[in-house]
């Protein structure tokens, strides 16, 4: 099988995709507010998968690292308006530091093609 990586550089891909799965790299986005974030980072998510020719409604997997547990609830309600209905990919998420300070949410998903 062919590998197929769009939006390279020499440090990393913003979608990997192999057979027929796609693979995001974790997204970020600055904004005042943990709402602001999200909904910029699922915008990018839609866009990287149309990209690659899939979209939210074949998620597979989402990773979700929030720097703080207290924003769990305002990043969901966000995320609850965002997903497919009935295709609700496996999901986690983490409290963890992320690479900049302004950053409050960071989101990385994996999707089929078909």
């Amino acid at each position: 099988m062919t590998i197929k990586r769009l939006q390279s550089n020499a440090r990393m891909s913003q979608v990997v995709i192999h057979g027929n799965t796609v693979y995001t790299a974790g997204q970020v986005a600055e904004g005042d507010s943990v709402t602001a974030q999200t909904e910029k980072i699922l915008a990018q998510i839609d866009g990287l998968l149309a990209d690659a020719g899939s979209d939210k409604s074949k998620l597979i997997s989402a990773t979700i690292w929030l720097t703080s547990m207290d924003d769990f609830a305002e990043m969901n309600a966000v995320w609850d308006q965002w997903v497919s209905p009935g295709n609700a990919p496996c999901r986690a998420c983490v409290e963890s530091k992320l690479a900049q300070a302004k950053f409050n949410v960071e989101i990385m998903v994996i999707a089929a093609l078909e």
